[in-house]
């Protein structure tokens, strides 16, 4: 396997902002989120076993999980999410484990906003936490997800706190500046990724 990037955030922080960048330079994006659809699109066992769990209500009328519903579910309950995340995490990390090994660029980034609260960390040689204030979290959440406040700030406190993740960073992206100015933070780890994988040929 290359060497293996992680990016991760709070939520509304930027991280797809900054995957982007790397896909336009070439670089293979393994997205924690998009595993995690595969993994309950319909006739897959986890979601059969999330409408066992929870009912119907978090089917949508096509029978696709309604993320949103489900989202409310385990947000408001503590024990209910423990039981998601059981199920999904293990099936979560071995697509992740395929996607990454099936990549072919120089190096491969693995995006997770989970990435320092779960094992997947252990799959990364180094982690970029992209990072904003928590009010710009919040606001930007709002505005993409159509989320309210408490909602949001659910969300917020069931992640790492952001003190703790900036100490895990080997990479700290500020990403309260301009989209300019982030591509110039993103070219220039991409030479050093480059020139660290080619120190190691």
């Amino acid at each position: 396997m290359t060497l293996v990037v992680g990016v991760t955030g709070g939520i509304g922080s930027g991280k797809s902002a900054v995957t982007e960048r790397f896909e336009k330079l070439g670089i293979t994006v393994v997205d924690a989120d998009l595993a995690a659809r595969i993994i309950v699109e319909p006739g897959k066992p986890a979601l059969n076993s999330i409408a066992d769990h929870f009912g119907e209500a978090v089917l949508s009328s096509d029978g696709n999980l309604d993320r949103a519903a489900l989202r409310a579910k385990v947000f408001a309950d503590e024990n209910e999410r423990r039981w998601l995340e059981q199920l999904t995490h293990p099936l979560i990390g071995e697509e992740i484990l395929q996607q990454l090994s099936d990549s072919r660029s120089p190096y491969t980034i693995l995006s997770s906003p989970l990435l320092l609260e779960t094992a997947q960390g252990n799959l990364t040689d180094c982690v970029i936490v992209v990072d904003v204030p928590e009010e710009v979290q919040l606001q930007r959440t709002m505005a993409r997800d159509d989320n309210d406040e408490a909602q949001v700030k659910r969300i917020m406190a069931a992640q790492m706190s952001r003190a703790d993740r900036q100490a895990k960073a080997d990479h700290l992206i500020d990403n309260s500046g301009g989209l300019a100015e982030l591509d110039t933070i993103v070219e220039k780890l991409h030479t050093e990724f480059i020139n660290r994988v080619e120190a190691g040929k």
